[in-house]
């Protein structure tokens, strides 16, 4: 019997919880340690969350000698320190998005975990849903042919109101960029993935609509501000954007694309969704209404296809975890992310030098240098080439 792959967790927010899940679902990893900020909340954590170990500062849970993998789930400007002394403790690190918020700490993590030899990931996990799998599967066929036009965006609500507030929208906790860094992220890499074309130049406009939020003096967790009443806030300035549009040059193809993103369109809970049109036929998918896939004709009838492996191309089936008529959603883009990441730790692929199929640490980077170009093109109001090479 294969030995468990033992996994030390940062964080026990919003997204931590649900990264333990998925961990658990695939049944070769066990979860044995915790870290918060506070020991008091570690301890009451990992013991609702059944994990034997609880640490009140994250150094503690790196130097663990039973950690084997660090999963970072802390907000994000906790992320470097956090990453880097795991890295530089020996252990393999999976990140959720984004890597950093600066491209100077993200390149260093780059570098570091190059330099060690270590797995490195980061779950922007909508490339997992099978029928994301499927549209790239019908992309790299050529049953599109030539790509000519790219739209979508990401769509939420949950800051719509000024009473709405995270520390996402805080520039020194989140970053520069907000809706963009945040969740725009998602979209960027879903589409690339899908698409297999890379994003040359970016003209983009950012807006903040709500310059001041309402700040509760207690602490609340992550999407739960619509459930406060109004009663203790103090009053902040905000300049991280509620919205964003930006125009797209693909690398290398005449290819166009438009990305909007929002955290303030009412009635949009958590949508994500493109629309590849191309010479023969378009694909439109929408994480709202994940298992079905449409397929736009000009001279035939357009077609929903349904998520069933049994119909699905087979580098796209394998990533359907249920049959037909059983639905699969969030929870199980996580599942699939990690049980990519951590069947390449279990037959150490890395040792044999073979390339992950998953987002790494130096996508997460090429994100950030991304988001810096999407902000110096919105405060130039000019088209901005992305310079990978940083």
């Amino acid at each position: 019997m294969q030995r468990k792959i033992k996994v030390g967790v940062i964080g026990a927010g919003f997204i931590g919880p649900a990264h333990i899940e998925s961990l658990r679902r695939l049944g070769f990893v066990e979860v044995v340690a915790l870290a918060t900020s506070r020991e008091e909340t570690a301890k009451a954590k990992a013991k609702a969350l059944s994990i034997p170990k609880a640490y009140g500062h994250y150094q503690d849970l790196v130097q663990d000698e039973e950690v084997e993998v660090v999963q970072i789930t802390s907000p994000n400007y906790l992320h470097f320190s956090q990453i880097k002394a795991a890295l530089e403790a020996g252990k393999h690190v999976v990140c959720d998005k984004p890597l950093t918020i600066t491209s100077q700490e993200s390149r260093t993590l780059v570098e570091i975990a190059e330099k060690k030899g270590l797995v490195n990931a980061v779950t922007f996990n909508h490339r997992f849903y099978p029928l994301v799998q499927q549209s790239r599967a019908l992309i790299q066929k050529g049953e599109l042919g030539s790509l000519y036009f790219i739209h979508g965006g990401f769509h939420q609500d949950w800051l719509l109101y000024d009473t709405d507030y995270n520390w996402r929208v805080e520039k020194d906790k989140g970053g520069a960029v907000r809706a963009i860094g945040d969740i725009g992220t998602h979209w960027f890499d879903t589409v690339q993935f899908v698409t297999g074309l890379k994003v040359e130049a970016v003209f983009a406009e950012l807006a903040t609509f709500i310059p001041f939020r309402k700040k509760p003096r207690e602490r609340i967790e992550t999407f739960a501000g619509k459930e406060l009443r109004p009663v203790d806030f103090e009053k902040v300035t905000v300049d991280t954007e509620d919205c964003g549009i930006v125009l797209l040059k693909f690398a290398g193809v005449s290819t166009r694309g438009v990305m909007t993103v929002s955290q303030i369109s009412a009635g949009r809970k958590c949508r994500l969704f493109y629309e590849v049109s191309g010479e023969r036929a378009s694909i439109s998918w929408d994480s709202e209404k994940a298992n079905q896939l449409w397929i736009g004709y000009r001279d035939k009838p357009n077609e929903i296809l349904l998520k069933d492996p049994a119909l699905m191309d087979l580098s796209a089936k394998r990533f359907a975890r249920y049959p037909g008529g059983h639905l699969e959603g969030f929870p199980d883009s996580h599942t699939q992310c990690n049980r990519v990441i951590y069947e390449y730790i279990r037959e150490e692929r890395y040792k044999k030098g073979i390339p992950p199929e998953f987002p790494t640490f130096k996508t997460g980077h090429e994100e950030q240098l991304l988001c810096e170009a999407i902000l110096e093109s919105h405060q130039r109001g000019e088209w901005v080439k992305v310079d990978y090479s940083r």
